[in-house]
């Protein structure tokens, strides 16, 4: 048994329920579209396996990728060859310490992922490391959601058949909410079958941190962002209005 954050059967699950091109409520058609004036490098912060990385190099555009699980990068490396792309670059990293030889025109960070940053401070951190990878003038774009925090001690449970015939259960467990430090746990179990016998079992603590969003306005001012946008659902103009929207955020290095 591995206690681990995205491991090799949290990513084979991952793959198969949100597979390269899956939308989460329009965000690859958002983030395509955004990026379509970009002549520079881009980078796609907390990559995955190339859900969102894959469909922007398909539309022509310059995306490298990084990702602090070696599994989800390696996925994310046989899925570019399946398809007979270039190879983007792709680096095995943690955004806290983040040191890549590039500057980007446009960082992005899609699909809440910046909610998985445990720390607080280390998130503020990341966010910091974001902004010296940026040209001057580049911009950082990303989106968040709330975590439902209704039923603190929840439990969830479904099955996800694999290719081979093999079986992924996967339970989801609520064992902390949080309000006043704004975080959410979960504990998730991974077990793999083979015909009725156990094979393996991989456990994954996530924690979801969630901000405030004038909260998190003043804390891209504090890192030296300006030019700060808000909006909802992927709609420049749509203002938040409804805890249950996604929320989207776009701040400019300064020149």
């Amino acid at each position: 048994m591995s206690f681990s954050y995205y491991g090799p059967l949290c990513t084979a699950v991952y793959d198969l329920t949100k597979p390269v091109g899956h939308s989460l409520g329009g965000d690859i058609e958002f983030y395509r579209h955004d990026l379509q004036g970009c002549k520079g490098r881009i980078l796609e912060a907390m990559s995955g396996s190339g859900r969102m990385l894959i469909p922007l190099l398909e539309a022509g555009l310059k995306v490298d990728g990084v990702d602090y699980s070696t599994d989800m990068i390696d996925s994310c490396r046989s899925r570019c060859t399946e398809r007979g792309l270039p190879m983007p670059e792709l680096f095995v990293a943690n955004l806290e310490k983040l040191d890549l030889p590039y500057r980007y025109e446009t960082i992005i960070i899609p699909g809440g992922s910046l909610l998985l940053i445990q720390d607080r401070e280390a998130s503020i951190k990341a966010l910091h490391n974001l902004f010296q990878h940026l040209e001057p003038g580049g911009r950082l774009v990303f989106d968040l959601f709330l975590p439902d925090v209704t039923q603190p001690s929840s439990v969830e449970t479904s099955t996800v058949p694999l290719p081979d015939g093999n079986t992924i259960t996967v339970e989801v467990k609520t064992i902390e909410v949080n309000l006043l430090h704004q975080y959410k746990v979960s504990l998730i179990r991974y077990e793999q079958w083979h015909q009725g016998q156990l094979v393996t079992t991989e456990m994954q603590q996530l924690t979801l941190r969630w901000y405030g969003i004038e909260e998190l306005r003043l804390i891209l001012e504090h890192i030296g962002f300006s030019d700060i946008k808000v909006y909802a659902d992927f709609n420049p103009d749509q203002p938040p209005t409804h805890p249950n929207q996604k929320f989207v955020y776009e701040a400019t290095r300064r020149v």
